[in-house]
């Protein structure tokens, strides 16, 4: 059963889904939304998953450099409410600390432009919260 690995702004939200063995993580979409509709987001998300079948979410959690939780993370959580309720599945919130950061190191040695890379990078830190959580659950 596969995994959807989620990366959460205020105005999009950034799709990612693992193989069926749950060994990689493969970039999506990205949901574009007005700032904060995160129920359109979510009604977005039902309509692109309709017909995939999954176990869980994956869900960033943006930790800030010293572990603590700021307004951002509140979002997220009360986004993880608000899945669990739609989708009626689990959501596990991972640390997404760097994750674009790396995003966007990743597509500047791909050589994609500032305007590509703004559109993509949403997608891609999924795509990094996912694989990193499917790399440590080998590890355990």
């Amino acid at each position: 059963m596969r995994y959807v690995g989620l990366d959460l702004g205020s105005k999009t939200l950034g799709v990612a889904i693992s193989d069926t063995s749950n060994t990689i993580a493969t970039k999506l979409t990205t949901i574009t939304f007005t700032n904060n509709d995160f129920e359109y987001a979510i009604k977005q998300l039902f309509d692109i998953l309709k017909t995939t079948e999954f176990e869980l979410f994956v869900l960033g959690l943006p930790k800030n450099m010293d572990g603590s939780l700021g307004f951002q993370a509140q979002t997220s959580m009360q986004f993880k409410t608000m899945l669990e309720n739609s989708f009626n599945k689990q959501v596990i919130l991972w640390d997404e600390r760097l994750t674009s950061k790396m995003a966007d190191s990743l597509m500047i040695s791909a050589n994609l432009s500032r305007k590509k890379r703004k559109t993509k990078i949403d997608f891609v830190a999924a795509t990094i919260i996912l694989q990193s959580y499917l790399d440590s659950r080998k590890r355990d």
